[in-house]
């Protein structure tokens, strides 16, 4: 939503800084039609990639032409349902989660035993903003940061986080979610007194975790209980670096010719710009 709204109403201003590297869904449709399609054997054509998320936006994202593969004539992912509408199913099939047989997780590594869930850096499902402080105040600046303290600014959806080393900031990064905070931020922008190295941009209040496409309580508002069990829940997965993950590393050695190769550049980034307006808005009125 926010990378939607970055080109078609913010344009130039805003779309020459937004992080090359593709989002989760399209990494792991890169993963699945390129690395996980050699490993078995198979067209990426003959592969049909179904990705649930807590958001409809991100049907519009797998649809962008970056992700398609004209060699092949595939999307990198062929469908997202949101978690919603896989409730909505079940509702429609008359299934219940009672009636569902549990089954182990698999993996695209055939190494990991199956069930071997882990997650990045971050208190909840946000984005890269904690492992990209963390690395940068590493490799930048020789600090090891080990726990990293949030500071609320206007409301607990604009957060700040900072370095300091001897009594200078050498660090500002911030987290801004909702098109409220959204809009104060490009503010800023705009107006020449913007302060920060990295803002974590997402489109709704509470982050993905409160995505539209979750399941919604009856009268339409987040389920505020829900999102705390959801939120430790994710906290409980454990964390796996992947500077420390074989696999990851194995993988860029194996099938992306080294870490800073042009497959790289090809498989696991993309490219934002402004998009002309055609004489209807209504994909944008939100």
């Amino acid at each position: 939503g926010w990378i939607r709204y970055a080109e078609r109403v913010l344009t130039n201003l805003v779309t020459s800084h937004i992080c090359t590297a593709k989002s989760p869904q399209q990494i792991m449709g890169s993963l699945v039609k390129g690395y996980f399609a050699r490993q078995q054997n198979l067209s990426p054509d003959k592969i049909f990639h179904v990705i649930v998320a807590p958001c409809y936006d991100k049907k519009l994202e797998a649809l962008r032409e970056d992700f398609y593969t004209a060699l092949y004539n595939s999307q990198e992912v062929d469908c997202v349902l949101t978690s919603g509408e896989i409730v909505q199913i079940m509702e429609q099939k008359n299934v219940s989660m009672k009636d569902v047989t549990e089954v182990a997780v698999d993996s695209l590594f055939d190494e990991i035993k199956e069930g071997d869930v882990v997650r990045h850096d971050g208190k909840r499902s946000d984005g890269y903003l904690e492992h990209i402080f963390k690395h940068a105040a590493k490799e930048l600046f020789g600090v090891d940061v080990k726990e990293i303290t949030y500071k609320a600014l206007k409301n607990k959806d604009f957060q700040e986080v900072t370095l300091e080393k001897d009594g200078e900031t050498v660090l500002r990064f911030a987290a801004a979610y909702g098109f409220r905070n959204i809009q104060n931020m490009v503010l800023k922008l705009k107006k020449g007194k913007f302060l920060y190295h990295f803002v974590e941009v997402l489109a709704c209040p509470g982050g993905c975790l409160n995505g539209k496409g979750q399941a919604q309580t009856e009268d339409g508002k987040p389920d505020k209980a829900l999102l705390n069990q959801m939120e430790e829940v994710y906290a409980a997965i454990p964390v796996r670096l992947p500077e420390t993950n074989m696999h990851v590393q194995k993988m860029y050695q194996d099938w992306l010719e080294g870490m800073d190769s042009k497959k790289v550049q090809e498989t696991l980034h993309t490219k934002y710009s402004a998009v002309n307006q055609t004489a209807s808005n209504l994909d944008i009125k939100w």
